[in-house]
């Protein structure tokens, strides 16, 4: 949650837990998906859990309820889902169908763009007019939420079969992506010309996280390991 006080994770045996920050313990469980849950999200006041799972279901539920069902479930996906991200009231969601699709909750609506290849991550941009898509053809694409178009592709990371998360800078002017030989890497947004290579891990980087306002990043990798990095933007990238 953005005050820090709760955490979602997301559950092999099916399942979400909201846990308290201070006591380290859950607060509240919720069941419903068949299989493995992969991401969870909140929304902007921490009032609702977004959750995508091997079942190739959306759901979400209500922390407020008592009830520990979903109050929506959302099944358009042909396959698992690998990644979500959630931003006002829009649920941008990748598959290994291969799709990228944005659900609006208050219009009723989706809109569904092929990126040909599965997904392993979707994020959105700060200004939240793009969505930065990894798949497993080893290429981030930077997309345009209103028409589907890309803009751009940054590829020299390794991203073949592992799920492998990509995100954009605080200031969204680079972007960074895990790779499943261990390095983190770094483009510029606009040319997409690699400017950084860190050999963070031993193993795939599987997860990856930008501070929402300071130069700060957060890597997590297979080997058990998670590492902060703290330098300024200017000198990280």
């Amino acid at each position: 949650a953005q005050d820090n006080s709760r955490f979602a994770s997301a559950s092999a045996d099916k399942q979400v837990f909201l846990w308290d920050v201070g006591t380290g313990k859950p607060i509240r469980r919720f069941s419903g998906h068949h299989q493995r849950v992969n991401c969870v999200d909140f929304n902007p006041d921490a009032t609702v859990i977004v959750s995508g799972s091997y079942d190739a279901t959306v759901r979400i539920w209500d922390c407020r309820a008592q009830t520990r069902l979903p109050i929506q479930s959302i099944d358009d996906a042909k396959d698992d889902i690998t990644s979500l991200q959630v931003a006002g009231h829009e649920i941008a969601v990748g598959s290994v169908d291969g799709k990228l699709r944005v659900y609006d909750i208050r219009a009723g609506s989706v809109s569904a763009d092929d990126i040909g290849q599965p997904v392993t991550s979707v994020a959105y941009s700060n200004d939240k007019n793009c969505l930065l898509v990894s798949a497993l053809d080893s290429t981030v694409r930077l997309v345009d939420k209103e028409n589907g178009q890309i803009l751009n592709e940054y590829s020299g990371h390794v991203n073949k079969e592992y799920r492998v998360v990509s995100c954009l800078s605080h200031t969204d002017a680079h972007i960074l992506s895990g790779s499943e030989d261990g390095r983190i890497l770094a483009w510029d947004l606009v040319d997409a010309s690699l400017v950084r290579t860190l050999k963070g891990h031993d193993k795939t980087v599987s997860a990856l996280a930008y501070a929402p306002k300071q130069p700060i990043a957060v890597s997590g990798s297979i080997d058990g390991v998670v590492k902060v990095w703290s330098t300024p933007e200017s000198n990280l990238l």
